[in-house]
């Protein structure tokens, strides 16, 4: 059969986080070996810069118009194509342990299998008895020890009191808290007494190896390790924040420290920018309500920054145990690794935190590296074509040696730049649709060659006249909106006619958002 296949991915991570894309602060070097290695895709981009259309993505290898989670909330059904599915049909063992997230977690009721299963204790079946999506061990996590997940019962069977050293997500009306903490009061920032090894990174990485114990040295596998940081809150162990000092960082780099810089650059943008950044427009559940973006602090911002460094490396840190075992069980030769993330951050970004509606790449530009086995003799690369997390379910597919499943909508990732073409990576395409608070807001977007192109649709904040236009190449900050420059007329619609030829029809009737995340 093919070969042995570890899928990593973390939440909500930057692509420029990594030693390899440029950072400068978390060490990585686990993560820059793979790189290193491998292939290392320097313009990736989810279908969707929230948790569960880009995870739906991931598993389904459809783009959101088709398998219809078009936001937060809106459930993966049971039926829809899994590429873990597939690879158990043909033998492979399937695991995936830490955060999934095809389901919405507010789920008091148990409506949804992945809490079933995290409540009842089981690893794999539904009360049906059949396997979920395909996995045969399942152990979830969410982060810190709320919801329906394996983690929180770990933690409330053996370490009871560390489930109130999290940060609380949620406040007592089940709103998203804004509360503030740490040294700097930074929205949803808080130091955390749990003892490193009890924290959900440990937990995830424990619990990978266990399962890759528990397997017999021949077995084919597809191991999804999944962790949920460094999504908000931030809040990692306390022991840790010696790691990087705050009061150390400088400032983003596309944070502009100048009021007036800083709300003229909104202000060229789409409404819905401004309005979020004056708390007048809040497009998804994640973003807590109550706080007012241009409230930031500049010493918030770098408290906010260090916190996910140390949660960077910490995953580095978890993968590299790991891989250890990998290389001890005598796979080390066998194995492909794929690591990315399902989206980015703001970080600061343009004055904001968070994510949104705002498909720049703060938020849509992700790590992705591919580090083939040794044995598959792949030569190490670096690939700038344009690629989407719409062609993982495919990759998984080709490295077991199986035919790309029918249900897929994009052929496997390229080695390198010169077979992007032939496989149909000459563009990516992303989408967003948002129903909150009575505010409707739908984008479209495509990146082609050197350019990044946003069609604002009809709804309640735009009339479809809005959109973005940028020349990454020379605008790397995506700063200048070029949307309305007449000079450029026949470049913006080239490219939005080719995604319009390009993406596929939406899926009707639309689905129900059956709860807020």
């Amino acid at each position: 059969m093919g070969r042995k296949i570890l899928f990593i991915t973390t939440d909500q991570q930057r692509f420029d986080s990594l030693g390899c894309n440029g950072g400068s602060v978390a060490r990585t070097p686990t993560i820059d070996r793979l790189a290193a290695d491998g292939i290392n895709y320097t313009r990736a981009h989810p279908q969707s810069v929230v948790c569960m259309p880009s995870r739906s993505t991931m598993i389904t290898g459809q783009h959101v118009a088709t398998h219809g989670v078009w936001m937060n909330g809106v459930p993966l059904p049971d039926e829809a194509p899994s590429i873990a599915s597939t690879l158990h049909d043909v033998g492979y063992r399937t695991a995936l342990i830490g955060k999934a997230h095809f389901e919405p977690f507010l789920d008091p009721f148990l409506r949804f299998v992945e809490n079933q299963l995290g409540t009842s204790g089981d690893f794999s079946r539904d009360v049906n008895g059949h396997l979920h999506r395909g996995f045969d061990h399942m152990e979830s996590a969410s982060h810190g020890g709320m919801g329906s997940f394996h983690y929180a019962r770990w933690l409330m069977q053996n370490h009871p009191e560390a489930i109130g050293m999290y940060y609380r997500v949620l406040d007592m009306t089940l709103q998203v808290n804004s509360s503030g903490g740490g040294d700097t009061a930074g929205p949803q920032v808080h130091h955390n007494a749990i003892p490193r090894e009890w924290y959900h990174t440990e937990w995830v990485a424990d619990r990978t190896i266990a399962w890759l114990d528990s397997l017999n040295a021949n077995d084919d596998w597809f191991c999804w390790m999944s962790f949920p940081d460094p999504h908000h809150p931030w809040d990692p162990p306390q022991s840790e924040l010696h790691r990087v000092n705050w009061r150390d960082l400088d400032l983003p780099e596309n944070y502009p420290v100048d009021r007036t810089e800083r709300e003229a650059i909104l202000d060229a943008k789409p409404r819905h920018w401004r309005l979020w950044y004056e708390g007048e427009f809040v497009s998804n559940y994640e973003a807590p309500a109550s706080w007012v973006p241009k409230t930031l602090t500049d010493d918030q911002v770098r408290e906010i920054n260090a916190l996910t460094h140390i949660e960077n490396e910490l995953i580095d840190e978890a993968i590299a145990r790991v891989l250890r075992t990998v290389a001890a069980r005598g796979w080390a030769d066998d194995v492909d690794i794929v690591f990315t993330t399902d989206h980015g951050e703001l970080q600061g970004d343009y004055g904001l935190l968070f994510k949104g509606p705002q498909h720049v790449d703060s938020l849509m530009r992700l790590p992705l590296i591919w580090r083939p086995a040794p044995s598959a003799g792949v030569a190490p690369s670096t690939v700038t074509s344009p690629v989407g997390l719409v062609s993982l379910a495919s990759t998984f597919a080709h490295i077991a040696g199986v035919p790309e499943p029918s249900y897929v909508e994009a052929h496997r990732l390229p080695t390198h730049d010169a077979e992007a073409p032939a496989l149909g990576h000459e563009r990516v395409l992303t989408e967003w649709d948002s129903v909150l608070f009575g505010k409707i807001v739908r984008l479209r977007t495509i990146c082609r060659d050197g350019w990044v192109a946003t069609a604002c649709l009809p709804g309640t904040v735009h009339d479809g006249s809005e959109g973005e236009l940028y020349d990454v190449s020379n605008d790397p900050l995506q700063r200048e909106n070029l949307w309305n420059d007449p000079r450029l007329e026949g470049t913006k619609s080239d490219l939005l006619a080719d995604m319009w030829d390009s993406l596929p029809s939406t899926a009707s009737p639309r689905r129900e958002c059956d709860a807020p995340v």
